[in-house]
């Protein structure tokens, strides 16, 4: 059984205009880890985001602004070093970096994917709005793959670089469903723990309607293929 400490790491995130947040969330994540885990952003910023970010230690790649989903997925599938664990959050200062040490500890048992959580503890700094669609993606992906999920569109997770390299991830704005749900129905070890949420630096770029439907119909689609065994 593995045994990952912080230089086992490589913490990943896509950047988009968060110059107000992502200092703090790197600093954060150094202190953490006493500056022992890579950073990568993947960016499509127009203002000093990448500029923030590289001042900080960490590895930028520019990409033209395609979607969430391309810049995580680009994020996750980055690291050229050999960390054996991925682990991907956002950079708007919502999500608990000093959760860090315990993730590393869960992996460490044996686990596969260890997802944060939000819902379960009221997920109270997130919109209503947001709050009552991410319960529905939850219940509707619980019921569709067999197993009862909280949280299917965290930012904040985990992985086994290994896996991450072992499926062929296909969706955008339904990525972060995407990399919980493929994982669950094939059989991977995953284990969501319960996360504090807090309030967004900045504003969201992210559309709750048309996000939502997007994310709607990806875990609608991811949960078919994987029933139907048609996913890569």
């Amino acid at each position: 059984m593995p045994e990952y400490a912080f230089d086992d790491v490589a913490v990943v995130m896509g950047t988009y205009d968060e110059e107000q947040a992502v200092g703090r969330v790197l600093d954060d994540i150094a202190d953490v880890t006493d500056g022992q885990a890579e950073v990568v952003c993947v960016d499509s910023s127009s203002d000093r985001t990448p500029e923030i970010a590289r001042e900080r230690g960490a590895c930028v790649i520019e990409q033209e602004p395609r979607g969430y989903g391309e810049a995580v997925r680009e994020a996750v599938l980055a690291p050229k070093s050999d960390r054996p664990v991925v682990m991907t959050t956002d950079c708007d200062d919502t999500y608990p970096m000093d959760r860090i040490p315990e993730f590393l500890s869960i992996l460490n048992d044996g686990v596969d994917v260890v997802s944060g959580d939000r819902i379960s503890r009221g997920a109270e700094m997130m919109p209503a709005f947001n709050r009552f669609g991410n319960q529905l993606f939850a219940a509707v992906a619980s019921a569709l793959c067999g197993r009862r999920l909280h949280d299917v569109t965290t930012g904040m997770r985990a992985y086994r670089r290994d896996l991450l390299h072992e499926i062929a991830w296909t969706q955008n704005t339904g990525l972060s469903a995407e990399l919980l749900l493929r994982p669950v129905m094939r059989g991977y070890v995953v284990v969501e723990v319960p996360i504090d949420y807090a309030e967004r630096v900045g504003e969201t770029t992210l559309n709750p309607v048309s996000g939502g439907a997007e994310i709607a119909g990806s875990i609608l689609k991811i949960c078919a293929e994987e029933r139907l065994g048609l996913a890569g």
